[in-house]
C-alpha cells in the first residue's frame, strides 16, 4: 500500500519545508510514504526548499496555470507512480499533516472512496467566504454539510481516477459534485486548522475572488444537475406568470371587462413561456450529462491502459540534498 502526498505550491518557500518535515513517512497499514510537489510557476527558492526538505517527486510549471489544473495533474502524476492512496494538502502550513494518519483510515477500511478533511475553527482570513461557498453547496446543489473549501482530503485511487475538475479556478466545490455525481463514498473528519497570516495565493482581492467563485459553483451546479437547477428557475416563473393570466380571466369572466387587462395577459404568457423554456433547457442539459459520463467512462478506461507504462522514479537523497 503506497501513499503519496501531493502538494500545489506557488512561492512557499517560508511554509514549504515545515509541510514536508511534518507529513508522517510511517503509518500503520501504508507500507510507503512519498511527497509529490506541484511546483506552479514559483519565482522563489520554493523547489529548493522543498528538495532539501524531503520532497520525493517535484514537477514544476513555467508559468502559474492555477489550483485547479495543478490539483488534476497532481492527481494523476500520483497515480501513475504507484499510488494507492492520495492525500492533498496545502503548502501554507494551514493542516497538521500529523493528522494524514487518521484522514486516511476510512480509506484504509474500505469505507469510504473520498475523506474530506472539515476545519473545525475555520482559521483563516476570509473565513466567511467558505461559510458562504458551504451554504450554497449544500443548500442549492444538495451536498451534505461539508467544509466544501478545505483542499486537506484523501483519495483513494478509483476516486483519483474518476473525478472531473470542471474549472480552472479551484478544485474544491467542483470535485465534490463530481464525486456524488458518479456514486462515490464521501465522509467528512473533523481536523484542527492554523491560522495562516501571509496573503491568500487564491485570493488575491475578495470582490474577483466572489466573482470567479460564484460563477464557478454556479456553472458546476448547471454542469451537475441542470434539472435542479433550471427546472427551479422554470417552475418560479411559471407560476409567477400565472398569477396575472388568472388575473385576466378574472376580470374577463367575472366582470366582463378583460379588455382593459391585456397586459396581464401579456406579461403572465411571457412568463409561462420563459418557464417553458427553461424546464426544456433542463432536460436539455440532463441529456447532455448522460454523453458527459460516457467521455468520463473512456478518459477512465484510457487512464487505466497508462498505468501500464513505466512509473517515474523519485529523487535520490543525492538530488535532494545536491543543489
Amino acid at each position: 500500500m503506497k501513499l503519496i502526498v501531493t502538494i500545489p505550491c506557488y512561492n512557499e518557500e517560508q511554509n514549504i519545508a515545515a509541510v514536508i518535515k511534518e507529513i508522517p513517512r510511517n503509518i500503520i497499514g501504508v507500507d510507503q510514504v512519498e511527497v509529490l510537489i506541484i511546483n506552479d510557476g514559483s519565482t522563489d527558492n520554493t523547489v529548493i526548499t522543498a528538495k532539501q526538505a524531503g520532497a520525493d517527486y517535484i514537477i514544476s510549471h513555467k508559468r502559474n496555470i492555477g489550483l485547479a489544473r495543478s490539483f488534476q495533474q497532481a492527481l494523476w502524476e500520483a497515480v501513475s507512480r504507484g499510488a494507492d492512496i492520495i492525500v492533498n494538502t496545502d503548502g501554507d502550513n494551514h493542516y497538521d499533516q500529523s493528522k494524514i494518519s487518521e484522514l486516511i483510515q476510512p480509506i484504509l477500511q474500505q469505507q469510504a472512496d473520498i475523506v474530506i478533511g472539515s476545519r473545525q475553527d475555520l482559521q483563516t482570513k476570509n473565513r466567511w467566504l467558505n461559510r458562504f461557498g458551504s451554504f450554497v453547496m449544500t443548500k442549492w446543489a444538495g451536498l451534505p454539510k461539508y467544509d466544501v473549501s478545505t483542499g486537506f482530503r484523501a483519495y483513494n485511487k478509483e476516486a483519483a481516477l474518476r473525478l472531473g475538475v470542471y474549472s480552472t479556478h479551484t478544485y474544491v466545490h467542483t470535485t465534490l459534485l463530481s464525486a456524488q455525481d458518479i456514486g462515490l463514498t464521501t465522509v467528512e473528519l473533523q481536523i484542527a486548522d492554523r491560522p495562516v497570516e501571509r496573503p491568500s495565493r487564491l485570493i488575491k482581492n475578495v470582490p474577483q475572488h466572489i466573482w470567479l467563485a460564484g460563477w464557478n459553483i454556479v456553472r458546476n451546479i448547471i454542469i451537475f444537475h441542470p434539472l435542479r437547477f433550471f427546472g427551479s428557475i422554470g417552475i418560479f416563473l411559471a407560476l409567477a406568470g400565472a398569477l396575472p393570466v388568472l388575473r385576466f380571466f378574472y376580470f374577463y369572466f367575472i366582470t366582463g371587462d378583460g379588455n382593459g387587462h391585456l397586459q396581464s395577459l401579456i406579461i403572465g404568457t411571457m412568463l409561462v413561456l420563459l418557464g417553458y423554456i427553461n424546464l426544456v433547457l433542463g432536460l436539455l442539459g440532463s441529456s447532455i450529462g448522460w454523453h458527459r459520463k460516457v467521455t468520463e467512462e473512456t478518459l477512465y478506461r484510457v487512464k487505466k491502459m497508462e498505468l501500464a507504462l513505466p512509473h517515474p522514479q523519485p529523487l535520490s537523497s543525492k538530488e535532494r540534498g545536491g543543489i
